[in-house]
């Protein structure tokens, strides 16, 4: 029998104090009120509601077609569904690049309608001034460093970033950028583990590593790859703890062959009507037939 986690709403400030601790960081994707609920109620730090629903939960074959509308749609649901993690908005392609202004346009929806407490964008030095002034108005802003899905056409595909010095050097150097403009934490995502520990020891804010190695401050895994829903592949950095797609289509083949056997509906699955009932209602339509 699972304990009840005992109720404290995840902050900034405990992300802070679990790095200063040394106290690992725990995140996990949602997209919706069930699996926020779960991932809430075994106590996970922070819920991170991200663009990678584009391509567990909408089919798309990259993050790119991913919508403002389709977040914050996502991120109301989850906000239902969660009361103590620290809940983040990933911002969609576009909705961040075009401008610092627009930027903290779309940021601020996150939190105003959406239900957020933060927000996560991608890039390096590129995005400190957006980043800057997202977090001048109050908004708490995750970077996110290394392989970045939404520049997947520039990387030419989804390969580990970083593993020559030079490419490492502008990634450590990207994220003491991006602390001195105002990040509160920082996605490492597919670069090499000496690297990302490296990161983490020369910055004051947390490192959150995917496919990063153990030397994180705290790591994140999408829920779909951790429980084995999603299984059009399989990243080289996910443990999968569970094979659920499979259990899935077991059960809905049972389901089929029950109802094929007419094993489904049992009575016990179904509702009665007292039999003289029954009757009166056969003799108002005048069916004399049973």
């Amino acid at each position: 029998m699972s304990a009840q986690i005992e109720s404290k709403k995840t902050t900034i400030l405990t992300f802070q104090q679990k790095k200063k601790r040394g106290e690992p960081i725990t995140v996990l994707t949602a997209y919706d009120y069930a699996t926020a609920s779960a991932v809430d109620r075994v106590g996970i730090d922070c819920i991170l509601v991200g663009d990678s629903l584009g391509m567990v939960v909408l089919g798309y074959p990259s993050t790119l077609p991913v919508t403002m509308d389709d977040m914050l749609h996502h991120c109301r649901a989850v906000a239902r569904g969660a009361q103590n993690a620290l809940l983040v908005g990933d911002m969609p392609f576009m909705s961040y690049q075009a401008s610092p202004e627009e930027a903290l346009r779309n940021a601020g929806k996150f939190l105003q309608s959406a239900g957020m407490d933060a927000v996560k964008l991608e890039g390096g030095r590129a995005m400190a001034d957006t980043i800057a002034k997202i977090v001048g108005a109050g908004i708490p802003v995750m970077g996110h460093l290394g392989l970045t899905p939404q520049s997947v056409n520039q990387f030419g595909g989804y390969h580990a970033q970083g593993r020559t010095a030079s490419a490492a050097k502008q990634i450590v150097e990207d994220a003491r950028i991006l602390e001195q403009a105002g990040c509160f934490a920082i996605v490492l995502e597919a670069i090499p583990a000496r690297v990302a520990e490296l990161i983490s020891k020369r910055i004051a804010i947390p490192t959150i590593g995917i496919g990063a190695g153990a030397g994180c401050d705290g790591q994140v895994l999408v829920s779909h790859d951790l429980l084995g829903l999603f299984d059009r592949f399989k990243p080289k950095f996910v443990k999968r703890y569970a094979n659920l797609h499979a259990e899935m289509a077991r059960a809905f083949a049972e389901y089929k062959a029950d109802v094929a056997a007419r094993a489904f509906p049992a009575t016990e699955h179904t509702f009665s009507i007292d039999d003289a009932e029954f009757a009166e209602l056969l003799k108002d339509l005048g069916d004399s037939s049973v």
